[in-house]
């Protein structure tokens, strides 16, 4: 079987143009792998629920005998550290859970610090 002379160089420029294709697309062109796109869709979820959930935080705040002094608590308290008050006082951590969501928290704090 003769094979065409064209055929070598054909099947190396199609092979490069199809590397250089993948390191573009995967550099710049946005393109992910499965895994990069599963994470992307945890976090957004986990935010997207925590930014729901943040009206129920701030209704727990207002119920809780102890509200005075956990607010007290938040203003006294740096940025990073507000988080880990509102935790502690239980208003971060939603219904049918045992612990508090850290996001939830986080919103929670930057929203009662608006009010304070």
């Amino acid at each position: 079987m003769d094979i065409p002379t064209w055929t070598k160089p054909g099947l190396y420029g199609a092979g490069i143009g199809a590397i250089a294709l993948a390191i573009i697309g995967f550099s710049w062109g946005g393109w992910v792998t499965g895994a990069t796109s599963a994470k992307a869709a945890a976090s957004e979820t986990s935010s997207g629920i925590a930014t729901a959930l943040v009206p129920y935080c701030i209704e727990k705040s207002k119920s809780d005998p102890a509200a005075t002094q956990v607010l007290a608590e938040v203003k006294a308290a740096s940025g990073y550290s507000r988080r880990g008050v509102v935790e502690k006082a239980g208003w971060a951590t939603p219904l049918g859970t045992d612990t508090p969501n850290s996001a939830l928290a986080t919103l929670c704090s930057e929203e009662l610090s608006k009010t304070l």
